[in-house]
């Protein structure tokens, strides 16, 4: 089987160029492409190198920016190879002429996560639906990373990567295998409605989460496998491993899946039928901010109870060593008591024996009946 040669791309500092040149932003770049923020950041960097379709289309939209810079760069030369200088404008400068505006404000640490969570939060709901296909644990698994999040944002804010990291730790919660215990997720949540819709959502929830992981990040996210190894924390080949186990689950279970191309429409189709909506980001700030003044006050009151113990275990423990009492021993040999009673013939015959022995001898001092 021969492969077409990929078509050339520019350095990496030239790739930044060429966009910055058609004033296009990361995101829009991406929207284009039909990849994540993230990917076109990482192409400008030169860490990673588009491939296949990706390559061809980001390829191409280069070559446009580059004609169009170009065009730009000549109709600007036109005036200085004028011998007759220019004369003076008496209009306004045509609209795509950049102006040079004012410095804008630094955004506070709250509009930046507001801005980072409208950004990240409707994808990654519809994500961990993908991953777990349960809607309410995909919307509290958002909510949850992007309160960790909050409570971690200076950290957030300096990662090279945000969304990123928001994007991991919301599959880590999704993906626990803990919340098999949780009473209100013991039984399955209604399937979609459409029946290839059903099918695709059964094939991924019988592959295992690391697999369902691995095909989600680069068939449904767009990321490449060095990036999708990076962040399911394993290596190179045992990710690609991971995705052609995947892909050939699927395809087994969905044949007119085993297309990546059409894997990759068919998810994003299926993440955008089902109307997963996120919270407001003041809700989730909130949350996040009370769920950690509930975790501060249970810490200090536990440490509160625990001083409170060792202080009453000191002041009642004893001071010095006092021996154990040893247990007690029987004594034998004891007669039985008996009640009294009267008195039977042999007690009565002794009774008078020594009576009349007592007034024998000197020895023995009778009292007188008077």
């Amino acid at each position: 089987m021969t492969q077409s040669p990929a078509p050339p791309l520019p350095p990496p500092t030239e790739r930044r160029r060429l966009r910055e040149a058609g004033s296009l932003t990361q995101a829009q770049v991406a929207a284009r492409v039909g990849v994540a923020r993230e990917t076109v950041r990482a192409w400008e960097t030169g860490r990673t190198t588009p491939r296949g379709r990706k390559r061809e289309a980001y390829a191409s939209l280069l070559a446009e920016l580059a004609a169009f810079a170009t065009g730009a760069a000549g109709a600007a030369d036109l005036p200085v190879r004028t011998a007759a200088p220019a004369p003076p404008p008496t209009s306004a400068p045509p609209p795509s002429e950049p102006r040079p505006e004012a410095p804008a404000a630094p955004l506070t640490p709250a509009q930046a996560f507001d801005a980072l969570y409208a950004f990240c939060a409707p994808a990654l709901v519809r994500q961990a639906y993908l991953l777990t296909g349960r809607r309410e644990l995909a919307r509290e698994s958002v909510e949850r990373a992007f309160q960790l999040a909050w409570q971690r944002w200076p950290e957030v804010a300096r990662d090279r990567d945000p969304a990123g990291w928001v994007r991991a730790t919301a599959y880590e919660y999704a993906l626990s295998p803990w919340h098999r215990f949780r009473p209100r997720f013991r039984h399955p949540e209604p399937p979609p409605a459409d029946a290839a819709d059903r099918a695709l959502m059964a094939a991924l929830l019988r592959l295992p989460p690391p697999r369902r992981r691995t095909l989600l990040l680069y068939d449904g996210v767009g990321l490449d496998l060095p990036e999708t190894a990076a962040e399911t924390e394993a290596s190179t080949p045992v990710t690609a491993n991971r995705l052609l186990h995947a892909r050939a689950a699927i395809a087994a279970r969905v044949p007119a899946l085993s297309d990546p191309s059409e894997l990759h429409r068919r998810l994003a189709e299926l993440a955008s039928t089902e109307r997963l909506r996120a919270a407001k980001p003041p809700t989730v700030r909130t949350g996040s901010e009370r769920r950690a003044r509930f975790w501060t006050r249970a810490a200090i009151a536990f440490t509160v109870a625990l001083i409170g113990t060792t202080a009453l275990t000191v002041r009642t423990a004893p001071t010095h060593y006092e021996p154990p009492v040893p247990p007690g021993e029987t004594v034998q040999g004891v007669p039985p008591r008996v009640a009294p009673g009267p008195l039977s013939e042999a007690e009565v015959a002794l009774r008078a024996k020594l009576r009349d022995a007592t007034v024998r001898g000197p020895e023995r001092l009778v009292p007188l009946v008077r």
